[in-house]
């Protein structure tokens, strides 16, 4: 096809130059297959025969195992290995090994989803999508979430820095030092956060952050939150104290979706950047250096 395509290219008057460029090849490439298709036409587009040892594994058994792969299991086990399809087609498990790796077949790798049950889950992703996607002109969209049970851990040794060639190097021991919840709001329009540590979350902790978002919020914007279907998040006192502030409107994701929360890919950086190679002797530390701008 990428062949067949430079071709066609040239021979509509397009330079090497602009044919690699719209192709994404060297112009090397492209001079390469246009010399051989002046010369031997289509039979010049095709592979040449290349020097080194014969090919001894045929088109039928890469199928045969491919599809073995898809749709059989090895007796009892549930996936196959390399092992046991080399064993069963009498193949060796390198050639197994490329067989997959040309196919893109890993058996022994399963991917984990949550199918939500929210009976009203379109409408909810409609709403929560085409907040992101189309903000109203002047309400703040707030993507609003707690990351509960931060633990300080402190390690049972120091931490070993990096060296050349040597990665750093933790123990799997620890001490725990307690924990807290960090409470944010992730503003979708200019990306800063208003964020507050609680030592639990309780919808007290939950009211109290959202006191907090009240007196940092110019009294002129009005704001949408989204929040995922915590219980902490529709209790009575909580609802009692949006009445009369209807500037105040919350947005719910669907039941186990909390991926359409954007604030959690803040909490995903700042385990990434903070927390996950740490240590941290208490929890007023770990509230110190739970945080990223």
């Amino acid at each position: 096809m990428l062949r067949a395509r430079i071709v066609l290219l040239c021979a509509e008057g397009e330079t090497i130059a602009r044919v690699a460029e719209r192709v994404g090849v060297s112009r090397n490439t492209v001079s390469k297959w246009r010399s051989r298709f002046l010369a031997d036409r289509l039979d010049g587009l095709a592979d040449q025969t290349r020097p080194g040892r014969p090919r001894t594994i045929t088109d039928a058994q890469v199928e045969r195992v491919v599809t073995a792969t898809l749709q059989d299991t090895p007796g009892s086990d549930t996936h196959w290995s390399t092992r046991s399809m080399a064993a069963s087609t009498g193949m060796s498990q390198s050639t197994i090994s490329r067989i997959w790796r040309a196919f893109g077949l890993k058996p022994r790798i399963v991917q984990t989803c949550k199918l939500s049950s929210d009976p009203q889950f379109v409408d909810k992703v409609r709403d929560v999508v085409g907040l992101y996607m189309n903000p109203p002109d002047n309400p703040l969209v707030l993507a609003a979430d707690e990351k509960s049970q931060m633990q300080a851990i402190d390690r049972t040794a120091p931490i070993l820095p990096i060296m050349p060639t040597t990665p750093a190097r933790m123990t799997h021991g620890y001490i725990r030092h307690g924990t807290t919840s960090l409470f944010a709001a992730l503003d979708l329009s200019s990306g800063s956060v208003i964020a507050q540590h609680y030592r639990r979350h309780r919808h007290q902790e939950f009211l109290r952050f959202l006191k907090l978002i009240d007196d940092a919020v110019p009294k002129d914007l009005d704001l949408h939150l989204v929040l995922d279907d915590y219980a902490t998040h529709k209790t009575e006192p909580v609802k009692k104290w949006l009445i009369p502030l209807p500037r105040f409107r919350l947005h719910f994701t669907p039941t186990s979706s909390s991926w359409l929360n954007l604030v959690e890919r803040w909490f995903a950086e700042l385990t990434n950047r903070k927390l996950r190679h740490s240590a941290h002797r208490s929890v007023v530390e770990l509230e110190r250096d739970g945080w990223i701008n």
